[in-house]
């Protein structure tokens, strides 16, 4: 990024702006999609500002984890995909893709938002095993937040294909939660959620935040060099919860 454009981010800052006219607060506007892929359990579209993302649910038969035999398996890989930035690469996963997916995974999986103990068919031999992809289209910045709310979207429309194994009637995975993750950056003391592309590339530090339905905090993840004080801590987490509760509002229109 040039200096110019650095300047005029760090400028508009100083006076309480943001360079889309954003406030500090706010998101970009959210567009959800479900049922998108035909041959898919499960299937969720998600733009998120300039960000673009499909995320695809498939679900099979298989044997659980000999420390959880009577619980289902959740599998959570995640693809950027070169036509989706000129810093995206093909080859093997890159860290960054390896990083979302955990959070998206763990976020998942730390709110229960899926009865796993229902995923079981015959414990110790055989499970409902989720198998979550997210592929990145378009990278308009924070990938993270449009990440796990394709994740949940896909999931809360996705049905056992029961019928498929003689297992008795399709129906929908046992969802119990909707976690939603807040992405905030910190820039020369200021914090800002939902962060463009050139705000992501500037930012200090960047803090995600993972709550569930009654305020509880399931994951929360740190990148950047730069720490953060109690205070931006303990701002983010609030306004991170604050916000999710407006984010939430979106999975009604499912």
């Amino acid at each position: 990024m040039s200096e110019l454009k650095k300047d005029l981010i760090y400028n508009l800052m100083i006076k309480g702006e943001r360079e889309d006219g954003r406030r500090f607060d706010e998101y970009r506007d959210i567009k959800i999609e479900t049922n998108v892929i035909e041959k898919a359990e499960g299937s969720a579209r998600v733009q998120l500002g300039d960000t673009h993302l499909v995320v695809g649910v498939k679900i099979q038969t298989g044997t659980p984890f000999p420390d959880t035999p009577d619980k289902g398996v959740i599998m959570t890989n995640l693809e950027l995909l070169p036509l989706a930035s000129p810093m995206f690469e093909s080859g093997p996963p890159r860290e960054d893709a390896v990083e979302l997916a955990r959070v998206v995974d763990r976020g998942i999986r730390e709110s229960e938002s899926i009865d796993l103990s229902k995923l079981c068919i015959t414990p110790g031999e055989k499970v409902w095993m989720v198998f979550i992809d997210v592929h990145v289209l378009d990278d308009g910045g924070n990938i993270m937040d449009a990440a796990s709310l394709g994740a949940i979207a896909a999931l809360m429309t996705a049905k056992l294909p029961a019928s498929r194994f003689d297992l008795g009637d399709d129906t929908p995975v046992p969802m119990r939660d909707v976690p939603v993750a807040v992405t905030a950056v910190e820039i020369g003391g200021t914090i800002m959620l939902d962060p463009s592309m050139n705000e992501q590339r500037i930012a200090g530090t960047k803090l995600t935040v993972i709550s569930n339905q009654d305020g509880g905090i399931s994951g929360m993840q740190k990148s950047g060099v730069n720490p953060l004080t109690t205070e931006q801590i303990n701002y983010i987490v609030d306004a991170a919860i604050e916000k999710a509760k407006e984010i939430r509002e979106k999975f009604l229109e499912i």
